[in-house]
């Protein structure tokens, strides 16, 4: 059984293997463990940049890119394109094979820039080339959502991300509908920083929850989120992601779900465990669980609940700012990199 472990959750159910911020060696050994796609973020380069195999070429990424950029930030989004561009031919192969459905690579822009729809959506388009395998990853925030329906309407392929709650979900998926989308459109939850969030929040004594319950909180958004979507047919691929355990793939078996992991730490122990495969997206938390959460942590009840937030208030909410705080830090080491390289 080791060794075979993707292989077998696909053979076994409609779950989906994809890997997040590998290297270029990382992603072909993905892929011959079964992975389909490729998700990247904005810490992606810095990442690579402590790569000894990756670090050459991107070194001189950063050299074409300063002759070309006005200033460090748009050299920055010219480096991150370059090294994004290296995982597309690696996967190009399974796109070519079934382009609506794997072989993608996303890329997500400027975090420090995420406030401006026509930045985003330019951005977006810049990094969309015919014939390429490249999925934009678009946040569900405000801004986000008036460039998810832009690009809908033009069918490029999207990623919805960011999304910590129910009513970025519907939002998200409202905002495709409206824009008449035909193109592949993926809407993520990020159930591994969602539970850091609360996790930080306990450690100062902000919410007192057993931390048995706490474990759980994440899985329980997510299961949520597909439930709603499957019941009321809404447009997309739930994808999980920000995975920061075992749990984040394994509770997600059997259900008809894309899920992100990287290679190190979870995609490759999951592989050499040669775990069962077990149907667990059909569990249900206890109303014990369930009750302790929502009336005991605020940002659960308030992710939870399909009203819980309004768009105005999604840029905001503690964990998508938790998570958009990582983006900004890796942007800000690769700003830095490119000033002294």
């Amino acid at each position: 059984m080791t060794g075979d472990y993707f292989k077998r959750v696909h053979a076994q159910s409609p779950t989906r293997f994809w890997i997040n911020n590998p290297t270029t060696a990382q992603a072909a050994l993905a892929i011959e463990a079964g992975a389909i796609n490729c998700t990247t973020n904005p810490t992606y380069t810095a990442k690579m940049l402590e790569s000894a195999d990756m670090r050459p070429a991107l070194l001189q990424a950063i050299r074409r890119a300063k002759d070309e950029a006005h200033d460090a930030g748009e050299a920055a989004a010219l480096t991150q394109r370059a090294a994004v561009g290296m995982l597309l031919p690696v996967f190009k192969p399974l796109h070519d094979a079934c382009p609506q459905r794997q072989g993608f690579v996303s890329l997500q822009g400027d975090p420090t820039r995420e406030d401006d729809p026509q930045n985003i959506i330019n951005e977006a388009l810049q990094n969309l080339e015919p014939g390429t395998n490249y999925i934009a990853k678009i946040p569900t925030t405000r801004a986000g959502l008036e460039a998810i329906r832009f690009l809908a309407g033009r069918n490029v392929p999207i990623i919805a991300t960011e999304i910590m709650s129910i009513a970025q979900c519907l939002a998200a998926c409202r905002a495709y509908k409206d824009a008449q989308g035909s193109g592949p459109f993926f809407v993520t939850c990020i159930a591994g920083i969602f539970d850091d969030c609360l996790k930080l929040q306990a450690s100062r004594g902000e919410i007192e929850i057993d931390a048995d319950i706490l474990f759980q909180a994440g899985c329980a958004l997510m299961r949520r989120q597909y439930r709603i979507m499957r019941q009321e047919s809404l447009p997309g691929i739930l994808l999980g992601g920000g995975a920061r355990g075992l749990h984040h793939f394994t509770e997600f078996v059997g259900g008809a779900c894309d899920i992100t992991i990287n290679w190190k730490g979870t995609a490759e122990e999951l592989i050499n465990k040669g775990s069962p495969v077990l149907n667990r997206m059909d569990a249900r938390e206890s109303e014990l669980v369930l009750d302790e959460l929502l009336s005991k942590s605020d940002v659960f009840r308030r992710a939870y609940l399909r009203d819980g937030l309004k768009v105005d208030e999604f840029e905001n909410f503690p964990p998508v700012r938790l998570f958009r705080s990582q983006f900004e830090d890796g942007w800000a080491k690769l700003i830095k990199e490119i000033e002294n390289t």
